[in-house]
């Protein structure tokens, strides 16, 4: 159904019809005519509304308000010069609505703004309560996509470039004596016996390099019942590796290698 994200469109598209779906961002009525900027994960395009060009769709975006959420059908237009939106990629361009079909409205008055969202203004406490609303500004998407970016780099380096094998270990286990409490979990069919939960993979590294696993790394939750630090929470992931046969330097030169590749290619 979807033809396009938001922020794909571009000088290859014009005079395209296209199909997209979104978050309203906001809405600006300029007397006879209505002008929608459509949010999705990737961006912000423009959508116009005209009476003369569509009346039926046009009383649909009389309607809206910032985040209902809506689909547009419409063909993408070079916008005029004095409108062009230098702060955002899709600013040469704007969809001219053909239809467009609310799939969810805002019945409640919102407990904050998404777009332009002051976060000295709204106590954490807020942002919290309402997580799903917080997730949507574009910070907090650019930090999910930064941190799947990390891990990708990091699945990159160490498979294609260092031969190593990703293996998955397990999280209800035996309690290993480590720098913190564990978390316990009560075995349901084993009376009176628990599991817990690991601080670190480290009993299954061991196992894994005797068993002759010669390059193993892991992205590992790891769990540690402790006070809370600046640097570390409850429940937290780390990045885990072991190597056989290696040397000190050679483990020195290859963690170096790895930080150097994911600054390049994440950051340049």
């Amino acid at each position: 159904m979807r033809t396009h994200y938001c922020n794909q469109l571009g000088t290859i598209d014009l005079d395209t019809i296209v199909t997209l779906f979104g978050w309203v961002d906001r809405r600006r009525d300029h007397g006879g005519v209505i002008f929608i900027d459509l949010r999705d994960h990737t961006g912000i395009i423009q959508i116009v509304s005209d009476p003369k060009h569509d009346s039926l769709s046009y009383k649909t975006a009389e309607r809206l308000r910032n985040e209902y959420v809506i689909k547009i059908i419409g063909r993408v237009s070079r916008r005029p010069s004095e409108s062009l939106n230098s702060k955002i990629k899709t600013g040469e361009f704007e969809i001219y609505a053909d239809s467009i079909e609310i799939l969810n409205g805002v019945t409640k008055q919102l407990p904050f703004s998404i777009s332009g969202l002051d976060e000295e203004l709204i106590k954490e406490e807020t942002r919290l309560k309402y997580r799903y609303l917080d997730l949507r500004r574009e910070k907090m998407l650019k930090n999910l996509q930064l941190r799947h970016k990390v891990i990708k780099t990091i699945r990159h380096y160490l498979e294609d470039n260092q031969n190593f094998m990703e293996v998955e270990t397990p999280i209800l286990t035996r309690s290993t004596p480590e720098g913190a409490r564990d978390y316990l979990v009560p075995s349901r069919v084993s009376s009176g016996q628990w599991y817990a939960l690991p601080q670190s993979p480290q009993l299954f590294k061991q196992m894994l390099m005797v068993s002759g696993c010669d390059r193993y790394y892991q992205i590992a939750r790891c769990f540690r019942d402790e006070d809370l630090r600046a640097d570390r929470q409850p429940e937290f992931t780390q990045l885990d590796m072991e190597m056989s046969f290696m040397s000190e330097e050679e483990i020195l030169d290859l963690n170096e290698g790895l930080i150097c590749h994911i600054f390049k290619t994440i950051k340049n």
